[in-house]
């Protein structure tokens, strides 16, 4: 498990993360036969969407990316988790154990994942659309222009 120092220095964008939240819909085809499974995707730091697996369970989708980007061979650092559920705090520490910096979600996340997250210097950002997202903990990247600001 990458420690929190690890975790924070790798701050993702807010476009990155609507770059994601843009295309994830064309990479879950049983969702969008049956509009009743959960997906979980592995985005690089730009929001492209490298893996994805779905299933009716939320903890099911994102054991199934970890495990397959695990036997690639991934490296947990050029990226981070996107879920199409709530956040819990189970999918906090599996998130952390990974060794990912930054878990988003699309709906809210528990207390106590906040609490975790907190705890394991896991960005947690949560409540995202392709207009933005709520950040509970941790930081997102600066953007370009706020840099230049």
């Amino acid at each position: 498990m990458a420690d929190a120092a690890t975790r924070a220095s790798r701050a993702v964008s807010a476009a990155a993360i609507e770059a994601a939240l843009a295309a994830l819909d064309k990479h879950q085809p049983l969702n969008q036969l049956t509009r009743a499974v959960h997906g979980a995707a592995w985005c690089d730091t730009s929001g492209t969407i490298m893996a994805v697996r779905e299933d009716v369970g939320r903890h099911n989708a994102l054991d199934k990316l970890i495990g397959a980007r695990l036997r690639a061979g991934a490296d947990a650092h050029d990226g981070f988790l996107l879920v199409t559920s709530r956040a819990s705090f189970e999918m906090v520490e599996k998130a952390a154990i990974f060794g990912a910096g930054t878990l988003v979600a699309i709906s809210a996340p528990t207390s106590l994942a906040i609490e975790r997250a907190r705890h394991l210097g896991l960005t947690l950002a949560a409540v995202a659309r392709r207009d933005g997202c709520i950040v509970f903990t941790g930081a997102l990247a600066p953007e370009p222009e706020a840099i230049a600001r």
